[in-house]
């Protein structure tokens, strides 16, 4: 299953709920850091195309200054999505097998921001969408220290939320009270068993 959502949306804390509830998730946006640290697959191409200014000091990819870079210029976030994207498809498509190698016969999830716009929904038996009202996003974003026109910005370079809740089987709301939101997950991993149950 996937689980997505706009950035502030409310996606990690359902993830988390999931893991509390004894659910594997893979945090392909987790993995995205991974594919860039150095002598990785995705180190030399994304200095490569953005430039050593986008580096720390220690040689690292500051990913402040790149996501600076490319949330201002759409045509660049389409680069660096090219280089990252197939990088993580692969490393989540072996910690699939390595599960199912390990017996995992629960229902797995892969928690990722950009699902939809890599068209990855498509491997996929499902896909849940954490979402919440836009103004609560700008209110989430600015609280993790972004500036108002900073936090449009990021809102607008991802798929509308309206345009991802078309693609999803499942939805849970965040812009309620976070124990609201625990009782929705609740509820979506009941039935979740109860339909992998059903289909040993």
């Amino acid at each position: 299953m996937g689980l997505t959502g706009g950035i502030a949306s409310g996606k990690s804390a359902v993830a988390g709920m999931l893991r509390e509830l004894g659910f594997h998730v893979i945090d392909a946006d987790e993995l995205a850091h991974v594919v860039m640290e150095p002598g990785r697959a995705a180190y030399d191409e994304t200095v490569r195309e953005f430039g050593k200014g986008v580096l720390t000091a220690d040689g690292r990819i500051d990913r402040k200054k790149l996501g600076a870079v490319v949330f201002a210029d759409p045509a660049k976030l389409k680069r660096l999505n090219a280089i990252t994207h197939p990088r993580v498809e692969a490393e989540m498509a072996q910690q699939f097998s390595e599960w199912e190698k390990d017996g995992v016969k629960d229902v797995a999830f892969v928690e990722a921001a950009l699902l939809v716009e890599a068209g990855y929904q498509k491997n996929l038996d499902g896909l849940v969408v954490a979402w919440c009202r836009p103004e609560q996003q700008v209110e989430r974003l600015m609280a993790r220290g972004l500036s108002e026109p900073e936090a449009r910005r990021r809102i607008a370079a991802q798929m509308p939320t309206e345009e991802k809740l078309k693609y999803a089987t499942e939805t849970i709301d965040c812009s309620v009270p976070k124990d609201a939101t625990r009782r929705q997950v609740a509820a979506l991993a009941e039935k979740l068993r109860q339909a992998a149950a059903g289909h040993v």
